[in-house]
């Protein structure tokens, strides 16, 4: 017996199996990563995976505001598929409205049904970085170096409880106390307030004098 005599016994009994064709997602816009200027504009997500103690695998959604660099959202759970993205982001829009854009990377709960019927539901325009080039999501890519390195590094955590809790008091703290270098060393949080107030003064100014 030799390998030529058993692929053609293989095919004799029709043993040969159909690969399945990968299905064709809709083509959507990629371009390079380019300055906000205005809050929600702009929303980056991404992924990043932990173990608990006991080895079981848990994913946390990472949602960033590429303007404001405040952490919009952390998700964790065991599983996060494209529906579950739409949910989280829909419990987010009831705080700060619907972003104009996402940027997100090709994994398969970016490009599945599910999250592009939501982005067309919402009149949001997705944008997906190419592939194989992180950068042009850069500012998804700063956070979660921060977050892998200063959370999920440091904490040792023994369930998926333990982890939403840790993970969420390190969030209030990156948004609320911590200085970021490009918001003038001012936490993301308070950048977002001032900006807020600036953009409802000059508002103001201009309703007041269409009045005069």
């Amino acid at each position: 017996m030799n390998h030529k005599r058993i692929y053609r016994l293989y095919r004799q009994a029709n043993l040969t199996v159909k690969q399945r064709r990968k299905a064709k997602r809709p083509t959507q816009e990629r371009v390079p990563l380019q300055l906000a200027r205005n809050i929600n504009e702009v929303l980056s997500m991404d992924f990043v995976s932990d173990s608990l103690s006991s080895g079981r695998r848990i994913k946390c959604l990472t949602v960033v505001d590429d303007f404001s660099k405040e952490s919009v959202e952390i998700a964790v759970d065991y599983g996060i598929s494209g529906q579950y993205v739409t949910r989280v982001l829909d419990q987010v829009a009831r705080f700060r409205g619907y972003p104009a854009a996402v940027r997100t990377d090709n994994g398969p709960e970016f490009t599945s049904r599910a999250f592009l019927a939501w982005t067309h539901k919402n009149g949001i325009r997705h944008i997906l970085i190419e592939p194989g080039k992180p950068m042009q999501n850069g500012y998804i890519e700063s956070f979660n170096g921060k977050f892998r390195d200063e959370c999920l590094n440091e904490q040792w955590f023994e369930s998926l409880s333990q982890a939403r809790e840790c993970i969420a008091h390190w969030r209030r703290d990156y948004n609320e106390v911590r200085p970021h270098s490009s918001l003038g060393r001012i936490p993301p949080a308070r950048f977002a307030q001032q900006h807020r107030q600036r953009a409802g003064g000059a508002a103001g100014s201009e309703q007041k004098q269409n009045f005069d």
